[in-house]
């Protein structure tokens, strides 16, 4: 990057970065509100692809904060879908990551909003306000939670790390399914935990908490704020070729980097 761009992209994240922040919190009011309360939960298509009230009361807070400062940009959100414009900034939206968790009252939920311009995610912000962590990334800036520099852990192999996932409902038992990467890395005796929220799983991985986080089948708005929070905390992001990773595709592989091409074998079904 050149100078001239980085001060660019450091000037348009000045000018967001309180729009994504009130957003976040904005989304965040409304889980607060109905957490542990009574609300309509119905089912998209699928197994276990819960909406419910709150999904939409944090999305239309979400939108309206950014519809505010700027109504000419382009939105991407889970329940809403594309709200479409020529604007080269996109907002990727997911109101509740972890919907079945926040269903259940199981407080490992969060807002995740990402900030994209041009095809690069420039900001992203992801806040589970039950256990009062807010994190944040700016591109070529760094990561944050609560205003703290984070960084990605150090250690250099997969037996020795803590690793964390999720399956889909479906494709369970495809070649190399998630199922038998999951066994593989198990009868080894490595640690493998599902939260129920990508967003928190890779924000944790961003925190040094987790290595490692794989998963095979993600949306956009599930990665995309999490992604950029591993990168700017240390860590490497890539697909399932360990190619460039692009929240548009499904296959996720985030770690601190030194474990990366290791596990990432064990992804492909070579270990």
């Amino acid at each position: 990057m050149n100078v001239q761009h980085y001060f660019i992209i450091r000037y348009i994240c000045g000018m967001y970065k309180t729009t994504l922040l009130n957003a976040v919190q904005a989304g965040a009011a409304q889980l607060q509100h109905y957490f542990n309360g009574n609300f309509k939960i119905t089912t998209k298509e699928g197994i276990n692809n819960l909406v419910t009230e709150a999904d939409h009361a944090a999305e239309k807070a979400i939108i309206e904060v950014i519809q505010n400062d700027f109504p000419d940009h382009f939105i991407l959100s889970e329940e809403t879908g594309e709200i479409k414009s020529n604007s080269a900034y996109k907002w990727i939206i997911d109101p509740i990551d972890g919907t079945v968790n926040f269903s259940n009252g199981i407080p490992l939920c969060c807002v995740s909003i990402g900030l994209e311009k041009d095809g690069q995610m420039i900001l992203g912000s992801v806040y589970n306000p039950f256990m009062n962590e807010l994190f944040f990334a700016q591109r070529d800036q760094g990561a944050y939670l609560n205003e703290k520099r984070i960084h990605v852990s150090t250690k250099t192999e997969v037996i020795k790390s803590c690793l964390v996932t999720g399956f889909p409902y479906t494709y369970l038992d495809s070649e190399n399914s998630p199922l038998d990467v999951f066994e593989k890395l198990i009868r080894q005796g490595i640690p493998v935990r599902r939260l129920g929220s990508a967003a928190i799983d890779l924000c944790w991985v961003a925190a040094g908490r987790f290595d490692g986080f794989y998963e095979h089948s993600l949306q956009a708005w599930d990665s995309a704020a999490g992604f950029l929070m591993v990168e700017e905390a240390g860590g490497k992001v890539t697909d399932y070729k360990g190619d460039y990773y692009s929240p548009y595709q499904p296959h996720l592989l985030a770690t601190n980097g030194k474990i990366h091409d290791e596990l990432l074998a064990y992804v492909q079904g070579k270990l």
